[in-house]
């Protein structure tokens, strides 16, 4: 939908039971989201669509779900408590906080993003081009300062003997330390993926635009293990697999790009590294990072856990430390993205206007809406057939209002089918089924039913 608004969407996300504030009725909290029913539905088939793609069709990759609070030490190994930060800045005209380089990338329109400057390079950066503040339009800053991301909490029964442990701060450290386990106990040989969903904490100085940034978020990440020399060629491989995912998903091709790192933005550890960026309503943002982290991760674990964590060829007996490939996605940024591009405002012959959320028929959190004609004469048979669909598709069920209203709020969830019950199915055992995205009807017979709808959604 042209002209779509970050308002409009949360609006709508709210209205529905997609996603509600955080803790509303004690006013809430800060950037704090609560998944709604219809939410929790299309972010799990979201997730299960990724597992599927990654997991299940792809003989290369195992699942893995590691522990959210892990050894301390992993975090010092991964250099996550030292580094792990962002660049903070006050404006001294009216106190807001921002982070640097949000600035520079709001001012230059994503041209600069300042990815892996250093704090005098982006003070530099502001002074000379004005950076302006965006609160009070003044370019007056305090000295850029590294703000660390990791939540800290502590373990233990007693105060005196609690130790200091993280939320962690994104799930590939919990493949890195079982790449060991998952290759003896899978007999995996290189090249091999681990995969693994779930959530991440990070501290963030400036959380915003709805569900985009968060400090509560959850991530999908593949971490792929190769051999030195291969590594770039299997960057491409997965580069082309993630964009063909997210056109597979629905997204439009021509709100998706790619974002190449320029060789300053590059981490000191990674030969490649790319982004793919969604057209949100507040512009490009990324979506899915996809890094070449060479042997980085297994040298700073081999080296602080004093654990060999080599591979040794079964076939050319050379013993190395794999290199590897990360595309890592938020499963919120990505169901933020969904909504965005398959919410639409159409406009009927009659005049009328129906909200339609044109998604992905897999993704959707109902695949059918059940609806008996006349209640009184048509719920009986109804009901009998939300009991046999409801075993084989998630399903709902709306007896309220005319048709045409129960159309249209099937048609704003994205429901792809509404079954209508009437007269002829007690006559000649038929339904009506229409069309969310066509709204073409089709009589179908209740015995073909499950093959008609399969028919459709299959992928």
């Amino acid at each position: 939908m042209e002209n779509l608004t970050m308002e409009k969407v949360v609006n709508y996300a709210k209205n529905y039971g997609f996603i509600f504030q955080g803790s509303e009725i004690y006013g809430g909290l800060s950037n704090s989201w609560d998944y709604g029913p219809l939410g929790t539905m299309l972010k799990e088939n979201i997730r299960n669509f990724w597992k599927q793609k990654f997991i299940t069709e792809n003989k290369l990759n195992y699942g893995l779900d590691a522990a959210i609070i892990m050894n301390p030490n992993v975090w010092i190994a991964s250099g996550h408590v030292a580094s792990f930060a962002d660049p903070l800045i006050d404006c001294k005209k009216c106190k807001a906080r921002h982070r640097a380089d949000h600035l520079i990338s709001e001012f230059t329109k994503g041209k600069e993003t300042a990815d892996g400057w250093s704090n005098e390079k982006i003070e530099k950066y502001i002074t000379d081009n004005k950076v302006v503040c965006p609160t009070c339009k003044k370019s007056d800053f305090t000295p850029v300062r590294k703000f660390n991301l990791l939540f800290e909490t502590k373990i233990g029964v007693v105060d005196e003997s609690k130790s200091t442990v993280y939320l962690r701060g994104e799930t590939a450290q919990g493949i890195f330390v079982n790449f060991k386990n998952v290759e003896r106990a899978m007999r995996a040989k290189i090249p091999f993926g681990i995969c693994q969903t779930g959530k991440a904490f990070r501290n963030e100085v400036t959380p915003g635009n709805f569900i985009f940034r968060t400090r509560e978020f959850e991530q999908m990440e593949l971490e792929f293990f190769c051999k030195p020399g291969t590594d770039l060629e299997w960057f491409k491989y997965w580069k082309d697999y993630c964009i063909n995912f997210l056109y597979l998903i629905g997204l439009d091709k021509e709100k998706l790009r790619f974002r190449d790192h320029t060789k300053e933005e590059l981490s000191f550890y990674s030969k490649a590294t790319t982004d793919i960026e969604y057209l949100y309503p507040m512009g490009w943002g990324e979506l899915w990072g996809i890094a070449d982290r060479t042997d980085y991760d297994l040298t700073v674990h081999e080296k602080h856990s004093r654990k060999d964590l080599h591979y040794l060829d079964p076939e050319t007996h050379e013993k190395y430390l794999p290199y590897v490939v990360e595309p890592s996605i938020g499963l919120d940024r990505l169901f933020l993205a969904v909504i965005c591009n398959a919410y639409n405002e159409e406009t009927l012959d009659n005049g009328d206007t129906r909200e339609l959320l044109k998604i992905n028929y897999n993704l959707a959190p109902y695949k059918i809406n059940v609806l008996p004609l006349i209640k009184k004469l048509h719920n009986e048979k109804a009901e009998e057939l939300f009991n046999m669909l409801s075993k084989k598709f998630p399903i709902s069920y709306d007896e309220s209002g005319s048709i045409g209203k129960r159309y249209r709020r099937a048609d704003a969830i994205g429901t792809p089918f509404c079954i209508t019950v009437d007269d002829e199915t007690l006559n000649n055992n038929t339904v009506t089924i229409r069309n969310r995205d066509t709204t073409k009807q089709d009589i179908v017979n209740i015995d073909d039913i499950i093959s008609y709808i399969e028919e459709q959604i299959c992928v």
